[in-house]
């Protein structure tokens, strides 16, 4: 009897690569976009988090943080013209940003990304 050799992938060095979408209204999807990447700029993001600590949002709930205007006054009616895939994108981009922020500012405000 032939004996089976077992193929193994080594998953360290796989790369995830993430299909192409395109962006169907690209100025309101770059300008959503330019809205988060502003709030967590290293200049703005202690000032954004604070913002967001004395309303009581939580940082994950990006959907309240959007309507509750912390990212701007018409960032919430660009998104909403965005079609589901657009918008999917920029909470995916949103969620990606928030764990970007380095870790002394996520440590001082600790609350906003418990999952409590």
């Amino acid at each position: 009897m032939a004996q089976q050799t077992a193929f193994q992938v080594d998953r360290s060095s796989a790369l995830y690569e993430r299909p192409a979408m395109s962006v169907l209204d690209q100025p309101s999807f770059t300008a959503v976009k330019q809205a988060i990447e502003g709030s967590f700029a290293s200049r703005n993001v202690e000032k954004f988090l604070k913002s967001l600590e004395r309303s009581g949002l939580r940082i994950r709930s990006f959907e309240a943080v959007l309507t509750k205007g912390k990212l701007g006054v018409e960032v919430a009616s660009l998104y909403a013209k965005l079609s589901n895939g657009d918008q999917g994108q920029i909470r995916e981009f949103y969620l990606a940003s928030l764990e970007q922020v380095e870790l002394r500012l996520r440590d001082k405000f600790f609350k906003l990304y418990a999952y409590y």
